[in-house]
């Protein structure tokens, strides 16, 4: 978990040096992930919401 928090910190870091696209692009690379975790835990809970069933 720590080295996650490494790599994100990292790339913020070099995303606030960036150029104008390179900041675009790491923007879109953080909402693309947030949209892949987002998905598997709302799987994730309607599994578990259909196993109670």
């Amino acid at each position: 978990m720590v080295e996650i928090i490494g790599i994100v910190y990292e790339l913020i870091e070099n995303m606030l040096h960036s150029t104008i696209e390179g900041f675009v692009g790491v923007t879109g690379i953080f909402t693309y992930l947030a949209a892949i975790v987002a998905a598997a835990i709302y799987r994730i809970w309607e599994n578990i919401q259909e196993d109670h069933h």
